[in-house]
């Protein structure tokens, strides 16, 4: 019997015509997905970097720690136990501030007092802390005013070189820094400091100024008078007492 080789040939060319088109169907394929991929990662945008929140302290915060109250200040964690006098002199700052948002008022401004005849308060200080002339450098003197001839004026009520009673700023009598002075006032009353002309007044950022005489401090801690530090720790410890017992 003879063998159809011609058929068989013919059979063996579809069957490899049939299996390369296959394949080369899948080649073509998987280069259409491998470039529609490429494409579509082409086409997504960049991921955000990763925002980073650094925890703000702030001035003043209070957390809840394990069931106990901590106190962070100024950024610092203090012991409540043991704080120093700056973390108490910073604290009562802080409730100066406070107080008035607690009574839904605004922060009361210092009452500029009427003007005098002569020189103004703020021109005495002005005059006091004017920093010294370089050296080499000659300050030139003041032109000597005649003076006519007049009656003795009457004894001044207050020492010189201090602030008059009615000349210091206004502080309000319900304000902490108020209710301090009113007892800084009645400890100095009879004693040999009483004539220092020493007072308390607000500063514009609701810390505490010292005045002694014409010269302003802008803290306990800056006053270099030891007794006069003395007598307003004691008056400030008074009113602890007296306004916040058991704090």
């Amino acid at each position: 019997m003879e063998i159809p080789w011609a058929t068989i040939g013919w059979i063996a060319g579809l069957i490899f015509v049939y299996l390369f088109g296959l394949f080369e169907g899948r080649g073509q394929g998987y280069k259409r997905r491998r470039a529609e991929e490429e494409q579509e990662k082409k086409e997504q945008p960049a991921p955000k970097p990763e925002t980073v929140t650094v925890d703000d302290p702030g001035l003043l915060r209070i957390k809840n720690e394990n069931g106990s109250p901590v106190l962070d200040l100024d950024g610092a964690r203090a012991n409540t136990s043991s704080l120093s006098a700056g973390q108490r002199k910073r604290l009562i700052e802080m409730l100066t501030v406070m107080r008035p948002w607690l009574e839904g008022k605004p922060a009361a401004a210092p009452v500029p007092p009427a003007p005098p005849a002569g020189p103004t308060v703020q021109d005495r200080l002005s005059a006091v802390s004017a920093p010294p002339p370089p050296k080499g450098q000659v300050q030139p003197q003041p032109r000597p005013v005649p003076v006519t001839p007049s009656a003795p004026p009457p004894a001044p009520a207050t020492p010189p070189g201090t602030i008059a009673k009615e000349d210091r700023p206004a502080l309000a009598a319900n304000s902490m820094i108020g209710q301090i002075d009113t007892i800084l006032q009645s400890r100095l009353a009879g004693t040999p400091l009483e004539a220092r002309g020493v007072f308390l007044a607000q500063s514009p950022e609701g810390g505490v100024n010292v005045y002694v005489g014409l010269t302003r401090y802008m803290g306990i801690d800056d006053v270099p008078d030891p007794e006069i530090k003395a007598v307003i720790r004691a008056a400030i410890a008074e009113w602890e007492r007296k306004y916040t017992p058991g704090l």
